[in-house]
């Protein structure tokens, strides 16, 4: 079985043992080349049968070897490839002649070559599957290989020249035929147009290929994007609900809160009662005056000024305990100004009169003298417009405060308090703490030389310090604001060190639990009745340092210096008054 040869290499430029093996065909073909003819070796005739045999079925080509010496097989073998090219020459003239070789898959030779390689002989126990197979094959490419030859000498193979090797095998120069006998061939153009047309296709399914992965990239992106929206509608819905529970806690927590109010509330009624009747009984008390003056003349003025004077008396003495109560509740802080270092203290004068408002400012705990004055709080708290005032000593901590035309403050490095007029800026009395600690011995938790905090309420002047005597525990002394003398002393059994900050309101000291992060105030004792409970009422730490924390009774608030922020507190008392007391 074999293979037809295509157009571009003519069956009459093969010797006829090529044609039965076959032939590997160059890619291009110049206008001359080389081809190697190779003829197997003599090998050994078997007993009854000739050397050699066709390999795909085909006649014997092969002849026992000589019985002479090397020379003579070289001369045998010259002679046998010049009747083959004899063979050649003449069968190239033929006219349409076709021939079939099998073609070898195997490597081409060099441009202008044309090699023949030597015989192969079947195994003769190939399969007969395998033997079909490549009866099929051979077949198939047959059909599709077989050309007719060109009939015009200039298109076949003529040979030029023959010579021999050092190795005996025969050399042949062969002119092939002209180039253009490709393209003239219309199978040829076929398969070009074929392949370019592939070629497009390959393009285009290349391109095809690119806008696909774009597209798929884009899918991916907007399924990602769709997955983070679902997520997001997922976390806002989750939130809501969340703070829809949030919301009812809070207003049912109110609600807990101003339950207790409610009696209170009926309190305040009976109160407003009496008030009204108070006032009802100096109208009628003026009226009577009016007419006893009238008809009786100066005879009973003094009784009855007396009685009016009494009344007054009742009447203030109703008001002061309206004002003062038990601690329920701290606001969320109001950030007033934003302004000097970490720490520092600022306040007003709760018995300035009326139409004072001055602000009165102190940046540091150490080691500083001056203070300023701001007109009023809208000043404080839009311009920097300020008076300056110069103290004859350092003040150390923040626990100074301004009452009644006077600051009070801690003389830096000693348990010495100062009184010092600010209109006269003179120095009205002076004043040690007897065993009080001092220069950062019983601070606050927070440090900064607060170990004597100066307080002011509804009652007077107060002094929170700690002593050895006490076991570092604070202690409590009421002192007269003019003279500074020690009143009254009160030890309580909470460490100093431990308190973030501490105020009073109303005779009862409030101390907090710390001075950062979640702060509560949850300790208090009651000077009135020498009795301290734990509470727990919560408030903002909105800027986590808190270094001064302190009540102004006019305003009913806690001023407070919080990481270089003055904000204000507004606080919740409960009321109890009994008819008794009036």
């Amino acid at each position: 079985m074999s293979h037809p040869v295509p157009a571009c290499f003519p069956a009459a430029a093969l010797p006829t043992p090529a044609r039965e093996r076959g032939a590997r065909v160059p890619l291009r073909h110049p206008a001359s080349f080389l081809a190697n003819f190779w003829h197997p070796p003599p090998r050994r005739a078997r007993a009854g049968r000739g050397v050699g045999g066709s390999a795909g079925g085909g006649a014997a080509e092969g002849r026992a070897p000589p019985a002479r010496g090397q020379r003579g097989q070289r001369a045998g073998r010259a002679r046998h490839a010049e009747r083959r090219l004899r063979v050649l020459k003449a069968r190239g003239q033929q006219s349409r002649e076709r021939v079939r070789v099998r073609v070898h898959a195997a490597p081409a030779p060099a441009p202008g070559l044309l090699h023949i390689p030597g015989r192969r002989r079947w195994q003769p126990d190939m399969q007969p599957a395998r033997k079909l197979l490549s009866l099929l094959f051979l077949v198939l490419m047959g059909t599709e290989l077989t050309q007719v030859l060109p009939t015009n000498p200039e298109e076949s193979w003529q040979v030029y020249s023959s010579a021999q090797d050092s190795e005996g095998r025969c050399i042949c120069t062969v002119v092939a035929p002209q180039q253009t006998m490709c393209s003239r061939d219309a199978r040829t153009k076929q398969l070009r147009q074929l392949l370019e047309k592939v070629q497009n296709m390959s393009q285009s399914i290349e391109v095809l290929d690119r806008r696909t992965q774009r597209d798929l990239q884009y899918v991916e992106k907007m399924e990602n994007q769709m997955k983070g929206l679902e997520s997001k509608f997922r976390q806002v819905e989750e939130s809501h609900r969340q703070h829809l529970a949030r919301q009812f806690k809070a207003i049912k927590a109110k609600m807990d809160e101003l339950r207790p109010l409610i009696p209170v509330l009926e309190e305040y009624k009976a109160d407003a009662k009496l008030v009204l009747q108070f006032k009802e009984e100096v109208q009628n008390l003026t009226s009577v005056l009016n007419e006893l003056q009238e008809e009786i003349g100066a005879y009973d003025y003094d009784e009855l000024q007396s009685r009016v004077s009494n009344l007054e008396e009742r009447l203030r003495a109703c008001m002061q305990k309206l004002a003062c109560g038990k601690l329920t509740g701290i606001s969320d802080p109001v950030t007033i100004k934003t302004s000097g270092s970490r720490f520092g203290s600022w306040m007003t004068d709760p018995l300035a009169p009326e139409g004072d408002n001055r602000v009165w400012y102190m940046d540091g705990y150490h080691n500083n003298r001056f203070v300023r004055e701001y007109k009023s709080m809208a000043d404080f708290m839009t311009t920097d417009n300020f008076t300056s005032h110069r103290l004859p000593h350092p003040w150390s901590g923040t626990g100074q405060v301004v009452y009644n035309g006077s600051i009070y403050f801690n003389k830096f490095q000693s348990h010495i308090v100062i009184r010092f007029d600010l209109k006269t800026e003179a120095i009205l009395k002076t004043r040690s703490l007897d065993y009080a600690g001092y220069n950062n011995m019983y601070h606050y938790a927070w440090g900064g030389h607060s170990d004597i905090d100066l307080m002011v309420d509804e009652n007077g002047l107060w002094a929170v310090y700690a002593t050895n005597q006490n076991a570092g525990n604070i202690v409590i002394s009421k002192l007269d604001p003019v003279s500074l003398q020690v009143l009254q002393t009160w030890n309580t059994s909470y460490p100093k060190r431990s308190a973030g900050e501490a105020f009073i309101i109303c005779g009862t000291l409030y101390v907090t639990n710390g001075y950062s992060g979640g702060t509560k105030v949850h300790y208090a004792y009651q000077t009135n009745a020498s009795t301290y409970e734990y509470i727990d009422i919560p408030f903002q730490n909105k800027y986590s340092h808190i270094s001064m924390l302190d009540y102004n009774p006019k305003d009913r608030a806690l001023y407070a210096w919080n990481n270089g922020h003055q904000i204000l507190y507004n606080v919740t008392l409960f009321h109890v008054i009994r008819s008794d007391e009036l």
